[in-house]
């Protein structure tokens, strides 16, 4: 049996998504790229053209990439137009699976017992990762793409004609290239930083892992002291790539993990800054903490042996921010 890192596996290769190994040989943990980097275009210039109805989502509530793809679907408000299937948060030896669980689903397309069933499907002679989300193709069975960074960027924008909801665009091109750079830096440091942390081999690897993990905190910190968001008065991607790490920051990552230097409730704008982000509506309804604490501490034997799931912290995501006094702040 494998180490499991959300969705995907670190040990020997095979049909369940294996790969050789997420360490570097220094025992540090490098996560692996994604395999299916297709593209759905307003158009349909790509081949796989924005329509409602065509395109299904394959989730975890427990993953925060798949999260991202979540709160993006919520916040454009295309729920109807693009359906959903949440695996069970647990993870173990045949990975994600569809057995019952409160708050997941069933495969409504294959009828699958596990994912690396649907990526089977969609290539029979797939022996890769196994990973969510999974952004598939109703009319082909094609998966379209397993890349959750590239899947909100075609929620952003390519379904605009379908959308119920009209929001600013959150890729804007005059402010592509410092979201860009906001998102490399949290993305290593702080997004695969935890993990990095968590799954460390040696002390050396956490260490350095831990202080790039709070260097990039504490920059947030004094960022967020400037403006509401990253970018200033506006949410952008930047924003709701790190809003899934940062909610499960105080529940999961500050104990298992071992990133507990401060909790986020520890940094006043950081805190009042997720508690703005989970109060924009829909997104609450994208945080299941009961499937994110179950993954985590009950799929990680290497971690948690004994796959205890704690029962706290309590965290209160409703509590009133004082975040709106930086609304104006460029």
């Amino acid at each position: 049996m494998g180490m499991l890192v959300d969705g995907e596996w670190t040990t020997q290769d095979s049909l369940l998504g294996k790969s050789k190994s997420g360490d570097k040989g220094d025992g540090s943990f490098k996560r692996k790229q994604s395999t299916f980097r297709d593209w759905v275009s307003a158009d349909g210039s790509t081949g796989f053209p924005a329509e409602a109805g065509r395109y299904h989502l394959y989730v975890s509530y427990a993953c925060p990439w798949a999260h991202r793809t979540l709160i993006f679907r919520a916040l454009k408000g295309l729920e109807d137009a693009i359906s959903v299937s949440v695996v069970n948060p647990l993870m173990l030896e045949h990975g994600w699976s569809f057995e019952p669980y409160a708050g997941a689903t069933d495969d409504p397309l294959f009828q699958a017992g596990h994912l690396h069933e649907v990526y089977t499907k969609a290539r029979p002679d797939y022996s890769g990762r196994v990973t969510v989300p999974v952004l598939l193709d109703r009319r082909t069975g094609a998966i379209v793409s397993n890349e959750s960074s590239e899947i909100i960027r075609m929620l952003n924008s390519a379904f605009d004609g379908i959308a119920e909801k009209t929001l600013p665009d959150m890729y804007p091109e005059a402010l592509r290239g410092e979201i860009d750079r906001v998102n490399d830096r949290i993305y290593e440091t702080l997004n695969n930083g935890v993990y990095r942390c968590g799954f460390a081999r040696t002390q050396a690897a956490y260490e350095e892992a831990f202080a790039a993990l709070f260097d990039t905190m504490d920059w947030l910190e004094d960022r967020l002291s400037a403006g509401r968001y990253l970018m200033g008065g506006q949410p952008t991607e930047a924003d709701w790539r790190l809003f899934p790490t940062l909610v499960r920051f105080d529940p999961v990552y500050y104990g298992h993990f071992k990133c507990n230097r401060r909790r986020l409730m520890d940094y006043p704008n950081l805190w009042n800054y997720t508690l703005d982000l989970y109060q924009h509506p829909g997104v609450a309804e994208t945080v299941n903490l009961d499937h994110i604490k179950t993954h985590y501490y009950a799929s990680h034997e290497t971690v948690n042996p004994t796959r205890i799931v704690p029962v706290g912290p309590e965290i209160d995501y409703t509590a009133p921010h004082d975040r709106e006094r930086l609304a104006e702040a460029a």
